[in-house]
């Protein structure tokens, strides 16, 4: 139980260590026109729907099931929305999956996903794949298929899912970069997301120097200038505490924290060195 208690516990101080106030900005998206704090959230690689479902009972603000670098394939990521989809205070849980393919695209939405992240988008052309494959016509290309009726649920109607699905492009590379702006511009995609490790090996650097960049053509402020000149989130993975806050500090207001690999190691780790020798 003290793996459980230890991620429980460490999802809910993170959320208080990095809570940082911002504004929303006016766009097309589910996220229009509010004002709130920093979204916080946590991040499953395992692929376990156990796991999942005790991150998701923190309450962070929103759970991202990892099907590019994680182990959810579709059986886990299905099994996990269903676990999930009677929960009390369910963060909006959203795939990251594992290329921009819309029949990918599809699956974890058809699976009841929230929203998907989508890794490597390049320019403005995928990011517009990414965003049509999230919507069903006459928003986008998205086939109709919602796995809610053969559970025996009535499925969202088309028009309420498109309002409601979230589409985020992953920048992580030096030509993304250069067309953040026309990416960000997009009809459709609601948040740009950066990866700053992949980031950085693309750009040749590392990922302290990128957060330390301070030039006036920085990568980091460039997205962030992207984001609020076209109305769309900025959000990061970030993994800790100190990277949180420093890419808040940058203006990110989507922020990645709590990993359950490194909750569970981390947890190990402690209750082991506590241990009486």
């Amino acid at each position: 139980m003290f793996i459980v208690d230890a991620i429980v516990s460490s999802v809910c101080k993170l959320k208080m260590a990095v809570w940082f106030p911002f504004e929303k900005f006016s766009a097309e998206s589910p996220m229009n026109g509010e004002v709130m704090s920093t979204r916080i959230g946590a991040w499953s690689l395992l692929g376990s729907p156990a796991v999942a479902a005790v991150m998701a009972s923190a309450e962070p603000d929103w759970l991202v099931l990892d099907a590019q670098h994680g182990r959810f394939d579709d059986a886990a990521v299905v099994d996990t929305l269903s676990l999930l989809a009677g929960a009390p205070n369910r963060p909006r849980t959203v795939v990251r999956v594992a290329a921009g393919s819309p029949w990918l695209i599809g699956r974890a939405l058809d699976a009841g996903a929230d929203g998907v992240i989508v890794p490597m988008v390049q320019n403005a052309e995928q990011a517009a794949l990414a965003a049509s494959a999230c919507r069903y016509p006459p928003l986008g290309s998205r086939s109709w298929g919602p796995l809610d009726g053969a559970y025996g649920r009535t499925p969202a109607s088309a028009a309420d899912a498109n309002e409601r699905i979230e589409c985020a492009v992953m920048v992580e590379t030096a030509e993304a970069v250069a067309g953040v702006d026309e990416i960000a511009a997009t009809p459709g995609v609601d948040m740009i997301f950066v990866g700053p490790f992949d980031l950085a090996l693309s750009l040749g650097t590392d990922v302290p120097s990128l957060l330390g960049d301070s030039s006036p053509e920085n990568p980091l402020d460039r997205i962030v200038a992207a984001c609020r000149a076209h109305g769309v989130a900025a959000g990061a993975f970030a993994g800790s505490n100190e990277l949180a806050a420093q890419l808040a500090a940058r203006g990110f207001d989507t922020l990645a924290v709590a990993v359950d690999t490194m909750l569970l190691h981390d947890a190990v780790a402690q209750q082991l060195q506590a241990a009486p020798r």
